[in-house]
């Protein structure tokens, strides 16, 4: 396979699987809202800053915007220069999938370009403002179709490596900034609420684990999996260490590993590849290793840095070996 289309194949997953989670954590924190007796700040901010346009947002609105629902929800819906929104999102996943026609099966391209016609239908536009859940939905739909179309309607082969390892390696980050920025919105409300009664930040920081959950998929898996209260570190150690839920950090790293590893085995040493490799199988021994049970919140935070800037140091990696990129190119690029 050429590097042009292994490029493309892999960054259509990424955006196709930043569209999906972006979707999910919006309509998510659009519920919480409702139920947690959080402010409309300390729900809203952390979506600018889990999706990492928070300095963008501060510079173009203003710190005091964070506060503002309605307009977190334009910028991160809708746009333009925003990167993370849906809209961008959505467009670069159907640019990269229309660079790549030979190669992805006609019924996902469909998914993916009908996806992108929804947003560019000015009717979507105007009936955001009436029900954004509305439209949240019908993303979430669209490409969790288009991720089990991929599985389905083509053939096992390298494009289809490229791109789930896209898809793995952008899933790994996204559920590892939100675990983190979680933890610091519920201190952040701890300390506000110190003068209150304990039985109301516990059913806070119940409220808010149980959104963190359905932001990630995981509600049901996790009430099978774990018994008792739902709490912090129970909710981290399953998000983090679970080898059978397909979001979990652990899961999506070595995921990620299988896939780079069957485009360039190990012992094909006149292949490119090997640094990015390597990378990823020390992350991945280093999450087995890892008993999730025993972190406490600061080593939660500091193991959470360290995958995402993994994860970050990998995809330069795999940009310079496989795709061909020069550092200066690898630097201006969105991640």
């Amino acid at each position: 396979m050429i590097s042009r289309v292994a490029d493309h194949a892999f960054w259509y997953g990424r955006y196709v699987e930043r569209s999906e989670s972006t979707a999910r954590l919006l309509a998510t924190t659009h519920n919480l809202a409702l139920d947690a007796e959080l402010t409309v700040r300390q729900c809203w901010h952390p979506i600018v800053t889990v999706c990492g346009v928070e300095a963008e947002y501060v510079d173009r609105f203003g710190k005091d915007a964070f506060g503002d629902r309605k307009r977190v929800q334009q910028y991160m819906t809708w746009a333009d220069d925003n990167m993370a929104s849906l809209s961008r999102s959505i467009g670069a996943a159907r640019d990269n999938a229309r660079s790549i026609r030979e190669v992805i099966s006609r019924e996902v391209w469909e998914s993916t370009n009908e996806l992108y016609l929804l947003m560019q239908n000015p009717d979507t536009r105007a009936d955001f403002g009436r029900d954004p859940l509305g439209l949240y939905r019908e993303v979430r739909h669209a490409t969790q179709l288009a991720l089990g179309l991929l599985r389905s309607t083509m053939l096992h082969d390298i494009a289809l490596d490229f791109i789930w390892l896209g898809v793995m390696l952008e899933r790994v980050g996204q559920t590892a900034r939100l675990l983190d920025v979680q933890y610091h919105v519920l201190a952040d409300a701890h300390e506000e609420g110190d003068d209150g009664p304990p039985s109301r930040y516990a059913a806070l920081e119940t409220a808010a684990w149980l959104s963190l959950l359905r932001a990630c998929s995981g509600f049901e898996p996790f009430l099978k999996t774990r018994r008792g209260r739902v709490s912090g570190p129970a909710v981290a150690e399953f998000l983090i260490g679970e080898p059978r839920f397909p979001r979990s950090i652990r899961y999506c790293v070595h995921s990620a590993y299988d896939r780079l590893g069957a485009i360039r085995p190990h012992d094909a040493d006149g292949l490119p590849g090997k640094a990015a490799l390597t990378q990823l199988a020390a992350l991945d021994a280093h999450l087995k290793e890892i008993d999730a049970k025993l972190l406490g919140p600061a080593e939660i935070h500091v193991l959470l840095t360290k995958v995402v800037d993994e994860v970050a140091a990998i995809c330069h990696t795999i940009d310079l070996e496989l795709f061909g990129y020069t550092a200066t190119q690898t630097q201006s690029q969105s991640q």
